[in-house]
Protein backbone atom coordinates (compact mmCIF):
# COMPACT_ATOMS: atom_id res chain seq x y z
CA UNK A 1 0.00 0.00 0.00
CA UNK A 2 0.75 3.38 -0.32
CA UNK A 3 2.41 5.80 2.29
CA UNK A 4 0.04 7.86 4.05
CA UNK A 5 1.26 11.50 5.74
CA UNK A 6 -1.40 12.98 8.28
CA UNK A 7 -0.48 15.25 11.79
CA UNK A 8 -0.28 13.37 14.72
CA UNK A 9 0.36 13.49 18.17
CA UNK A 10 1.91 10.66 20.68
CA UNK A 11 -0.24 8.79 23.33
CA UNK A 12 1.64 5.80 23.90
CA UNK A 13 4.71 3.87 23.75
CA UNK A 14 5.72 0.39 24.19
CA UNK A 15 9.50 -0.86 23.66
CA UNK A 16 9.76 -3.56 21.40
CA UNK A 17 12.68 -4.55 20.50
CA UNK A 18 16.17 -3.24 21.62
CA UNK A 19 16.36 -0.22 18.71
CA UNK A 20 12.39 -0.08 18.05
CA UNK A 21 9.06 0.83 19.81
CA UNK A 22 5.46 0.33 19.12
CA UNK A 23 4.20 4.07 18.90
CA UNK A 24 0.24 4.93 19.66
CA UNK A 25 -0.61 8.28 17.60
CA UNK A 26 -4.18 9.97 17.32
CA UNK A 27 -4.04 11.38 13.73
CA UNK A 28 -5.70 13.75 12.32
CA UNK A 29 -6.96 12.09 8.78
CA UNK A 30 -6.96 8.44 10.12
CA UNK A 31 -7.70 8.43 14.13
CA UNK A 32 -5.73 6.55 16.01
CA UNK A 33 -3.31 4.06 14.71
CA UNK A 34 -0.42 1.62 16.14
CA UNK A 35 2.62 1.63 14.60
CA UNK A 36 6.26 0.16 14.68
CA UNK A 37 8.94 2.43 14.89
CA UNK A 38 12.09 0.40 14.10
CA UNK A 39 15.19 2.28 15.28
CA UNK A 40 12.98 4.75 16.78
CA UNK A 41 16.02 4.35 20.19
CA UNK A 42 18.67 5.06 18.26
CA UNK A 43 20.19 8.05 18.27
CA UNK A 44 20.40 8.82 15.08
CA UNK A 45 17.05 8.12 13.33
CA UNK A 46 14.15 8.71 10.87
CA UNK A 47 12.18 10.47 13.66
CA UNK A 48 14.59 12.95 14.99
CA UNK A 49 13.74 12.85 18.74
CA UNK A 50 10.33 13.22 17.48
CA UNK A 51 8.09 10.87 19.48
CA UNK A 52 8.35 11.43 22.62
CA UNK A 53 4.60 11.14 24.59
CA UNK A 54 1.92 13.90 23.65
CA UNK A 55 4.43 15.32 21.33
CA UNK A 56 2.77 16.77 17.89
CA UNK A 57 4.52 15.26 15.04
CA UNK A 58 4.14 15.05 11.07
CA UNK A 59 4.73 11.54 10.18
CA UNK A 60 4.72 9.57 7.28
CA UNK A 61 3.71 5.30 7.47
CA UNK A 62 2.71 2.75 5.38
CA UNK A 63 -0.60 1.08 6.26
CA UNK A 64 -0.98 -2.77 6.99
CA UNK A 65 -3.61 -4.95 7.32
CA UNK A 66 -6.04 -5.36 9.90
CA UNK A 67 -4.47 -6.53 13.04
CA UNK A 68 -1.61 -5.67 12.18
CA UNK A 69 0.77 -2.62 13.08
CA UNK A 70 1.04 -0.11 10.51
CA UNK A 71 5.07 0.89 9.56
CA UNK A 72 6.13 4.36 10.18
CA UNK A 73 8.70 5.26 8.03
CA UNK A 74 9.45 9.12 9.10
CA UNK A 75 8.35 11.24 11.72
CA UNK A 76 8.98 14.76 12.11
CA UNK A 77 8.96 17.25 15.28
CA UNK A 78 5.95 19.85 15.31
CA UNK A 79 5.58 20.99 18.98
CA UNK A 80 7.16 19.10 22.43
CA UNK A 81 4.58 19.18 25.30
CA UNK A 82 6.27 21.18 28.01
CA UNK A 83 4.02 22.41 30.78
CA UNK A 84 5.84 25.16 33.48
CA UNK A 85 8.54 23.41 35.33
CA UNK A 86 7.03 21.46 38.63
CA UNK A 87 3.22 21.70 37.20
CA UNK A 88 2.29 18.04 38.24
CA UNK A 89 -1.22 19.13 37.24
CA UNK A 90 -0.34 20.27 34.08
CA UNK A 91 1.61 17.27 33.49
CA UNK A 92 -0.71 14.75 34.49
CA UNK A 93 -3.55 16.68 32.56
CA UNK A 94 -1.92 15.93 29.69
CA UNK A 95 -1.09 12.67 30.35
CA UNK A 96 -5.08 12.10 31.30
CA UNK A 97 -6.17 13.57 27.59
CA UNK A 98 -3.52 10.68 26.19
CA UNK A 99 -5.01 7.90 28.15
CA UNK A 100 -8.52 9.00 27.27
CA UNK A 101 -7.84 8.92 23.93
CA UNK A 102 -6.03 5.99 23.47
CA UNK A 103 -8.69 4.13 25.32
CA UNK A 104 -12.26 5.56 24.19
CA UNK A 105 -11.07 5.81 20.30
CA UNK A 106 -11.56 3.25 17.85
CA UNK A 107 -8.25 2.57 15.42
CA UNK A 108 -8.96 4.36 11.97
CA UNK A 109 -12.12 6.02 13.56
CA UNK A 110 -11.01 9.50 12.28
CA UNK A 111 -12.22 12.68 13.89
CA UNK A 112 -10.01 15.74 13.05
CA UNK A 113 -12.34 18.40 15.12
CA UNK A 114 -11.77 16.06 18.47
CA UNK A 115 -8.04 16.27 17.12
CA UNK A 116 -7.87 20.14 16.76
CA UNK A 117 -9.62 20.49 20.55
CA UNK A 118 -7.22 17.74 21.82
CA UNK A 119 -3.95 20.30 20.22
CA UNK A 120 -5.82 23.08 21.67
CA UNK A 121 -6.27 21.60 25.14
CA UNK A 122 -2.60 20.51 25.06
CA UNK A 123 -1.21 24.68 24.36
CA UNK A 124 -3.42 25.16 27.14
CA UNK A 125 -2.00 22.84 29.25
CA UNK A 126 1.47 24.75 29.24
CA UNK A 127 -0.06 28.04 30.39
CA UNK A 128 -0.59 29.30 34.36
CA UNK A 129 -4.63 28.93 34.02
CA UNK A 130 -5.92 26.00 35.85
CA UNK A 131 -6.16 22.38 33.88
CA UNK A 132 -10.23 22.91 35.07
CA UNK A 133 -11.56 24.46 31.83
CA UNK A 134 -9.46 22.66 29.28
CA UNK A 135 -9.99 19.10 30.64
CA UNK A 136 -13.55 19.55 31.16
CA UNK A 137 -14.24 21.07 27.15
CA UNK A 138 -12.09 18.49 26.27
CA UNK A 139 -14.35 15.57 28.12
CA UNK A 140 -17.23 16.84 26.82
CA UNK A 141 -15.86 17.26 23.17
CA UNK A 142 -14.52 13.17 22.96
CA UNK A 143 -18.23 11.85 24.65
CA UNK A 144 -19.22 14.31 21.57
CA UNK A 145 -17.62 12.95 18.95
CA UNK A 146 -17.92 9.52 20.25
CA UNK A 147 -21.41 9.45 20.04
CA UNK A 148 -21.75 9.60 23.86
CA UNK A 149 -22.70 13.04 24.82
CA UNK A 150 -25.05 13.03 28.02
CA UNK A 151 -28.39 15.04 27.24
CA UNK A 152 -28.00 18.20 29.14
CA UNK A 153 -31.35 19.45 27.86
CA UNK A 154 -34.17 16.97 28.73
CA UNK A 155 -35.05 14.70 31.93
CA UNK A 156 -34.15 11.08 30.82
CA UNK A 157 -37.50 9.80 32.52
CA UNK A 158 -40.36 12.34 31.22
CA UNK A 159 -38.46 13.26 28.57
CA UNK A 160 -39.76 16.99 29.09
CA UNK A 161 -37.48 19.95 28.05
CA UNK A 162 -35.10 21.34 31.50
CA UNK A 163 -34.64 24.95 30.79
CA UNK A 164 -32.11 27.06 32.56
CA UNK A 165 -32.11 27.53 35.52
CA UNK A 166 -33.83 24.60 36.39
CA UNK A 167 -31.78 21.85 38.63
CA UNK A 168 -31.28 18.50 38.04
CA UNK A 169 -29.55 15.00 39.13
CA UNK A 170 -27.29 13.01 36.90
CA UNK A 171 -28.09 9.46 36.04
CA UNK A 172 -25.11 8.07 35.08
CA UNK A 173 -26.15 5.00 33.53
CA UNK A 174 -28.60 5.85 31.60
CA UNK A 175 -26.04 8.85 30.33
CA UNK A 176 -28.94 11.91 31.24
CA UNK A 177 -30.51 13.84 33.21
CA UNK A 178 -33.38 13.72 35.89
CA UNK A 179 -35.30 16.78 36.63
CA UNK A 180 -36.79 17.80 39.84
CA UNK A 181 -40.47 16.31 39.67
CA UNK A 182 -38.86 12.86 38.35
CA UNK A 183 -35.78 12.60 41.24
CA UNK A 184 -35.99 10.16 43.74
CA UNK A 185 -33.95 9.92 47.08
CA UNK A 186 -31.04 7.26 45.72
CA UNK A 187 -30.19 10.20 43.02
CA UNK A 188 -29.89 13.15 45.78
CA UNK A 189 -25.88 12.76 45.42
CA UNK A 190 -25.62 13.72 42.03
CA UNK A 191 -27.61 16.77 42.27
CA UNK A 192 -26.32 19.50 40.27
CA UNK A 193 -27.29 23.24 40.86
CA UNK A 194 -29.10 25.37 37.94
CA UNK A 195 -26.04 27.23 37.18
CA UNK A 196 -23.91 24.00 37.28
CA UNK A 197 -25.85 22.79 34.41
CA UNK A 198 -25.78 26.06 32.42
CA UNK A 199 -22.15 26.12 32.80
CA UNK A 200 -21.80 22.56 31.57
CA UNK A 201 -24.15 23.33 28.11
CA UNK A 202 -21.98 26.36 28.20
CA UNK A 203 -18.98 24.27 27.72
CA UNK A 204 -20.80 22.11 24.97
CA UNK A 205 -21.79 24.89 22.86
CA UNK A 206 -19.24 27.63 23.51
CA UNK A 207 -15.66 27.44 21.55
CA UNK A 208 -12.05 27.37 23.27
CA UNK A 209 -11.71 31.26 23.10
CA UNK A 210 -15.53 31.91 24.80
CA UNK A 211 -14.61 29.72 27.38
CA UNK A 212 -11.19 31.28 28.49
CA UNK A 213 -12.62 34.13 31.33
CA UNK A 214 -15.12 31.79 31.80
CA UNK A 215 -15.90 32.53 36.09
CA UNK A 216 -15.84 28.91 37.66
CA UNK A 217 -17.55 29.11 42.08
CA UNK A 218 -15.93 26.20 43.71
CA UNK A 219 -19.07 24.51 44.22
CA UNK A 220 -19.76 24.71 40.35
CA UNK A 221 -16.02 23.12 40.19
CA UNK A 222 -16.97 20.43 42.72
CA UNK A 223 -19.98 19.46 40.90
CA UNK A 224 -18.96 19.35 37.12
CA UNK A 225 -16.21 17.49 38.17
CA UNK A 226 -18.38 14.57 39.79
CA UNK A 227 -20.31 15.09 36.45
CA UNK A 228 -17.75 14.24 34.44
CA UNK A 229 -16.06 11.50 36.44
CA UNK A 230 -18.58 9.61 36.80
CA UNK A 231 -19.37 9.84 32.91
CA UNK A 232 -16.20 9.32 32.07
CA UNK A 233 -16.09 6.02 34.59
CA UNK A 234 -18.98 4.79 33.16
CA UNK A 235 -17.39 4.90 29.46
CA UNK A 236 -14.31 3.08 30.24
CA UNK A 237 -15.83 0.69 32.50
CA UNK A 238 -13.24 2.22 35.47
CA UNK A 239 -12.08 5.19 36.80
CA UNK A 240 -9.22 6.62 34.98
CA UNK A 241 -5.91 6.02 36.64
CA UNK A 242 -4.21 9.76 36.09
CA UNK A 243 -7.43 11.33 36.93
CA UNK A 244 -6.16 10.77 40.92
CA UNK A 245 -3.48 12.44 40.40
CA UNK A 246 -4.54 16.23 38.58
CA UNK A 247 -5.54 18.72 40.85
CA UNK A 248 -7.95 21.25 39.24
Amino acid sequence: MAAEKTEAIVIRLADFSESSKVVTLMSRDFGKISALAKGAKRLKSAFESGLDLLSRCHIVFLPKGPGALDLLTESQLLQRFQPRPGSLPHLYSGYYVAELLNALVEERDSHPNLFDIAVETLDQLQSEASPFVPITRFELALHAEIGQLPDLYSCTICHQEMTSGQPGRFWVSQSGLICSNCGVSEYQASECAPETLDLLRHFVEWDGNQLSGISVSPRQKAEIRRFMTSAISALLGRRPKTLSMIQM
